[in-house]
Order: C-alpha cells, then sequence, then structure tokens
C-alpha cells in the first residue's frame, strides 16, 4: 500500500518480486540494476537466508519527480522461494502495490509454479491486500533453456487472467524491462485515481513510466 507524506509530498510505492524457488527472482532485479542506463541507482542488499536468498533494492535515486513536484519512490524487494521461509515471504509481501510473479518455464517446474502462485494469493489474502485488483505481471522465466513449456500452451492457459503474460530470460537480460514496464502500467492506473497524478500532479501513464524506468542501456545483450 503506497505511503504518501504529504508534507514532504513524497509517495513510496513497494514493488516485491515473488515466485518459486530459484525461478530468477533476483536475477530479474540485477539486470534491472545493469539494464537502467543511468547513474542515479541505489544499491542492492542482499540478506541470505539458510538455503535462499531474498534481495532489497532501493530505487529511490532512480525516482521520478513529477511536474507538480511529486517526488516518487520505487522500493523493489524479492522473496525467498523455499516453503520453509513462508513467513518471510509474508513480511516481504505485506504492504505491497505490485507483484511481479516469476514462473519457472521449465516442464518439471509446472508444478512448484502452481504451488507459489497459491501461496501468493493465500499470503496476500491473509495480510488484507486484495488480490483481484493488486497490480501484478506473470513472467515466465528461463526461455533460454531446452525443456521448457511452450509459449503457444502457456498463453492459452493464461488467456482468461486478468494480468499481462510476459517471456524472459533474466540471465540472458531479456524481457526484464519488457516485464517491469508492464507493471510501471498497472501501476499507474492503480495510483491515479487515489492521487490524482494527472490531474494535480501533472504525470500521465507515459511520463510515469519513462520516468521511472530511465534511460535503458538494452534490454538484448549485444545491442
Amino acid at each position: 500500500m503506497a505511503e504518501f507524506d504529504n508534507e514532504t509530498q513524497r509517495l513510496t510505492l513497494k514493488v516485491v518480486f515473488y515466485g518459486p524457488a530459484l525461478s530468477g527472482k533476483t536475477t530479474n532485479l540485477t539486470r534491472l540494476h545493469d539494464l537502467l542506463g543511468t547513474d542515479l541507482k541505489g544499491e542492492m542488499m542482499v540478506l541470505e537466508t539458510q538455503n535462499d536468498r531474498t534481495l532489497f533494492f532501493d530505487l529511490l535515486p532512480l525516482g521520478l519527480r513529477a511536474p507538480s513536484g511529486l517526488l516518487i519512490k520505487l522500493k523493489l524487494f524479492t522473496v525467498p522461494g523455499q516453503t520453509v521461509h513462508d513467513s518471510t515471504r509474508k513480511a516481504v509481501l505485506s504492504r505491497a502495490d505490485g507483484v511481479v510473479f516469476v514462473a519457472d518455464s521449465q516442464t518439471s517446474q509446472i508444478a512448484n509454479n502452481a504451488e507459489s502462485f497459491h501461496n501468493l494469493e493465500l499470503n496476500a489474502t491473509r495480510l488484507g491486500l486484495d488480490f483481484a485488483s493488486l497490480p501484478m505481471v506473470v513472467q515466465f522465466n528461463k526461455r533460454d533453456l531446452q525443456d521448457i513449456v511452450p509459449k503457444a500452451e502457456l498463453e492459452q492457459l493464461w488467456s482468461g487472467a486478468p494480468w499481462p503474460l510476459t517471456f524472459a530470460s533474466a540471465l540472458q537480460g531479456e524481457g526484464v524491462i519488457d516485464s517491469f514496464a508492464a507493471l510501471l502500467g498497472q501501476l499507474y492506473d492503480h495510483l491515479d485515481p487515489d492521487y490524482a497524478l494527472l490531474l494535480e500532479h501533472q504525470l500521465d501513464r507515459q511520463g510515469f513510466c519513462d520516468g521511472l524506468l530511465g534511460p535503458v542501456v538494452s534490454d538484448t545483450p549485444g545491442n
């Protein structure tokens, strides 16, 4: 849930990368740090758990200042994927404004993806988040591997879902920016009615997305 400080005119947003263990959540954040081509980036901080990692990436210096002077501060988190760390996942998910669900494209991980998505829905409900209206993108990562679920099959499977579906190879840096940009668009649509971003702060959807993405180095290595 967004934090708005009227005195300092600062709006702080929280985005969580959620998904099963080793699906590429941390790699997504690492690639975002690499691909967003600006010197104004926070340092990534990794908090180690016993067999997994949760990562905090503060994008405050990349924050967008609207024409009105409103400062939009963005913080990105990942959660540990292993079931034993569910209490940590729940704590990180608390008060989230948006989610990127990172699924593993490998056929061997279908059940793990489903279990993790169900866990996301369950934890969101427990935390009082409106899962039906929560800005979210579903990313199928690891498209560079061999034994993966075909794209057409995934598109058919998720055709009735309200969330954008994206495909990525975070290790190669492909699709990471696209997934993040898709979420930013949803965040704007969700926030504008409550914070009058356009009417009071003269910030339209495109300006919001472009401002928070900053200059992008490249979404594909070698370009």
